[in-house]
């Protein structure tokens, strides 16, 4: 098989250097504006966080400002890296079967379970909440022993609920189990 030339004998352009190419290019021209927007977002918005018993150099702002200023840098590496003629591989890593459509159901089932989370927290606190949302979201995904993924989903709910309140001092609500946990 034979590799087609110009006139010059040099290899012709294949199909990325056309058309296909340069808007694939605008789109990620469009990726690396939207991460310096956010960036920028990010670094100006911490700037109005009100320390609150800050200790040293690290603060309420420190955090935010350190992703800000990640997503700008990512952003300006990224159109630098597309100007240079670098581009991304269309779902060639990606173990995805691009043929077939999406799965309502699925994505049903994990809004639904977003939605109870949400919804539930303030009334029942987050060991039931959370339960729901982690059994909903391993449900939606395939998981097929429930009352193997039901444990788990308690365990995980209860475990983040203590992980959070003992260790990182973040109170999250307990609802009905006020007074068992």
């Amino acid at each position: 098989m034979s590799v087609p030339t110009d006139t010059t004998g040099a290899p012709a352009p294949d199909d990325t250097t056309g058309e296909g190419r340069q808007r694939a290019s605008h789109s990620e021209y469009g990726v690396a504006v939207l991460l310096l927007a956010l960036g920028a977002w990010a670094i100006t918005d911490a700037q109005g966080l009100v320390d609150q018993g800050a200790r040293g150099f690290v603060n309420s702002k420190t955090l935010p400002t350190v992703v800000g200023a990640l997503l700008v840098l990512t952003g300006i590496l990224l159109a630098i890296n597309v100007f240079r003629g670098g581009h991304g591989e269309a779902e060639g890593g990606e173990d995805v079967d691009l043929s077939g459509g999406t799965d309502y159901r699925t994505l049903g089932l994990l809004v639904a379970s977003f939605v109870a989370n949400a919804l539930l927290i303030d009334r029942v606190g987050w060991p039931i909440s959370g339960a729901i949302l982690f059994f909903g979201s391993a449900f939606a995904l395939g998981a097929r022993r429930h009352w193997v993924t039901a444990v788990a989903a308690v365990v995980m709910s209860v475990g983040t609920w203590y992980l959070f309140n003992l260790v990182l001092g973040i109170n999250l609500p307990v609802g009905l189990l006020k007074g068992i946990l």
